[in-house]
């Protein structure tokens, strides 16, 4: 596991220069929020990283619930069992392995490896604009339906899951980049996923720090080319 600190914003990767995975650990005055749950083999890095830091996990908060962003979830929540776990309430039905599409929303199949056994929920369901410590929700959709960030309003960083990767390329979520498609093909509307990208734009952040790929720093020429190729594909 690889640990990269910018701030109070902790990056933990596993597989970096393979299949880079990434987590969150957002230092607070007195506790850290957690933003992702990795993988189930992350949670003994994460746990460790927790204690390195001599403060305890109060808060789970997940980006969007596919398996290689909520698969520690339930090893972690036996660790630290008072912390509270969040996610979009649209995505909460993606938690409990429910694939339906709501009326409203663009018809296309639900990509990506939804969870069938994790068997924690979520205690808090966010909305566009709750705080969280620290953080903003900011409503992401188009990688799924209720994918969310989360801005820092100490510093300007904004955590993104798979609404960009940066791993072999920036790329809006939807974005082929060759060599590393995988968060592309699990994108389940490039068009919202576009949106959403100009909505992050919109934060202009200090540092874009995304689910599959290192910390981008003054990242905004880059998400600006990236979102001019997916308007071109």
């Amino acid at each position: 596991m690889r640990v990269t600190r910018e701030g109070q914003l902790l990056q933990l990767t596993w597989m970096p220069r393979l299949f880079p995975v990434n987590c969150y650990i957002v230092e607070e005055e007195l506790d850290l929020t957690l933003i992702d749950a990795a993988m189930p083999f992350s949670v003994k890095g994460i746990v460790r990283t927790a204690a390195n830091l001599n403060k305890d996990i109060t808060r789970i908060v997940l980006t969007h619930a596919h398996d290689d962003h909520v698969g520690g979830l339930d090893g972690l929540k036996k660790k630290f069992p008072n912390a509270q776990v969040y996610i979009s309430e649209r995505d909460a039905g993606l938690l409990r392995g429910d694939r339906s599409l709501r009326d409203g929303e663009p018809q296309s199949p639900i990509k990506g490896g939804v969870p069938k056994k994790v068997m924690t929920q979520a205690d808090v369901l966010l909305y566009e604009g709750d705080t969280i410590g620290s953080l903003t929700a900011i409503s992401t959709p188009g990688h799924t339906p209720g994918s969310m960030s989360f801005l820092d309003s100490r510093s300007g960083a904004v955590i993104v899951g798979d609404a960009f990767q940066t791993f072999r390329g920036t790329a809006v979520a939807g974005t082929i980049v060759p060599w590393f498609p995988f968060p592309a093909m699990a994108t389940w509307n490039k068009g919202l996923a576009l949106t959403s990208a100009l909505k992050l734009l919109e934060t202009a952040p200090s540092l874009l720090a995304v689910g599959h790929g290192d910390l981008l720093k003054e990242p905004v020429h880059k998400i600006k080319e990236a979102i001019r190729k997916a308007q071109t594909i």
